[in-house]
């Protein structure tokens, strides 16, 4: 296991590569799979940590799911009412993707469950699925009266509701769509601005009675079985996004990532990044399942600040600790604002992020929903730690290509919980990156 890795800095990134499939298209078709009826198909699957929690807990409620090899799934679906009671506590390990679906998933079940993780996902918070999960008569169970895991899921017949969403999500949308398949009447999610759609997406494609209508969706318990999927899923575009940084921020750099997901939801890390002065292209655009992806060419320059805010914040809240890296770069000043979201993922990546970043010298300051970057600032190589973020860890590997002298980067094995073969990417891309096994560090 790669705990600490040391890159050379000041390396322009050139060639060709591709990412890992999509994360949240991969948790999506196991779990969608898993309640259809028939043979899924599944190719590009991300063979991430959290990925696994979400196979490791279909299979305990019965699920056969065959791996055909580290990125492809046959899942042999039960329908919906084919799950079974699990014998033990589900672990959701470090996911917080993977607790709050399972949680809509399994309100409506017949059986008593019960979902537990790491220490981290303990303390993130459930209430904002809890709470209109209880409306919809679900028997949920937590600490703090269901704000935080382990949550106990009791046997309940669910009623549908209307839920206006006190702040647009992903994963609590995607939650109470699960629930609304297993609830009487229709379910009507109302976002305050656009989040994350692949779950009506692939519902839809799955014969399921979804409707959107601008940020309102509606959905109800199908009268047919789910139609199962052959789904070829898309580089994931958050993946891409450290690459695409590392590149923008180097002025010799030229690289290609081939087929990648560029749902619209999803692309405001490009967007930003173009807005900030970087050369990027889509070319070979196509559709696969329903998404839109295409190859993405990037080639370094000079960036200049940008303010960001409002509702385009959702559309790349995972990518922002890598975001301030490029504005560690850019000319002038960069504010990002409305990203308090990041208070509550693994780590307080507010925090986080620019405690890391000042340390390799980052001009860089917090402010209670988010941060304010000056720049150009020519960062230098130290020792930095990811305190157990995957997105962190790749924020600072991106930092380390572009500071002065050599960055150590501890608790780096994160990375593979949502991106991989990280290191041998870089490397392949003309990178100096070093791995290290913490277990041996002190003999």
């Amino acid at each position: 296991m790669t705990d600490i890795l040391t890159i050379r800095g000041d390396q322009p990134l050139k060639g060709q590569c591709a990412v890992p499939g999509d994360k949240s298209i991969s948790h999506r078709a196991v779990i969608f799979g898993s309640i259809a009826e028939g043979r899924t198909c599944i190719r590009n699957f991300l063979d991430g940590h959290d990925c696994r929690a979400t196979i490791g807990i279909m299979r305990a409620l019965g699920v056969s799911i065959d791996e055909i090899n580290d990125t492809q799934l046959e899942i042999h679906g039960v329908g919906l009412d084919g799950l079974q009671e699990p014998d033990n506590v589900l672990d959701c390990d470090n996911s917080g993707t993977t607790m709050r679906l399972m949680a809509g998933l399994l309100a409506g079940q017949t059986f008593m469950s019960v979902l537990n993780g790491t220490g981290q996902i303990r303390g993130r918070p459930m209430g904002r699925i809890v709470d209109p999960l209880r409306t919809m008569n679900a028997r949920i169970f937590g600490r703090q009266n269901g704000k935080y895991a382990p949550l106990t899921i009791a046997p309940s017949r669910l009623n549908a509701i209307e839920y206006p969403m006190p702040i647009a999500s992903a994963q609590v949308k995607s939650c109470l769509l699960l629930a609304g398949l297993y609830a009487h009447g229709l379910t009507i999610v109302r976002q305050p601005g656009p989040a994350r759609d692949h779950t009506e997406r692939m519902l839809g494609a799955m014969g399921a009675p979804v409707t959107v209508l601008g940020n309102t969706i509606h959905s109800e318990r199908p009268q047919t079985p789910l139609q199962p999927l052959d789904i070829t899923i898309p580089g994931d575009i958050s993946s891409a996004a450290f690459l695409l940084v590392a590149a923008s921020a180097q002025p010799d750099s030229k690289l290609t990532i081939v087929n990648v997901g560029i749902n619209s939801t999803r692309t405001g890390i490009v967007d930003a990044l173009i807005e900030m002065g970087a050369d990027i292209l889509r070319k070979d655009r196509s559709l696969q399942g329903g998404e839109p992806l295409a190859s993405l060419v990037v080639s370094g320059g000079g960036l200049r600040g940008t303010q960001f805010g409002g509702e385009r914040i959702v559309t790349m809240i995972d990518e922002l600790p890598v975001l301030a890296v490029a504005a560690t770069q850019a000319q002038g000043r960069t504010v990002v604002r409305d990203a308090q979201e990041l208070r509550v993922k693994e780590t307080d990546r507010i925090a986080t992020t620019v405690s890391e970043l000042k340390k390799m010298g980052a001009q860089i300051q917090e402010t209670a929903d988010g941060f304010i970057v000056d720049g150009p600032t020519q960062l230098s190589g130290t020792v930095v730690d990811s305190h157990g973020d995957h997105r962190l860890a790749m924020a600072l590997a991106v930092a380390s290509l572009i500071a002065k002298g050599e960055t150590t980067i501890y608790n780096a094995h994160v990375t593979a919980d949502s991106f991989p073969g990280f290191e041998s990417t870089l490397r392949a891309l003309n990178v100096d990156v070093q791995e290290t096994d913490g277990t041996k560090k002190n003999d």
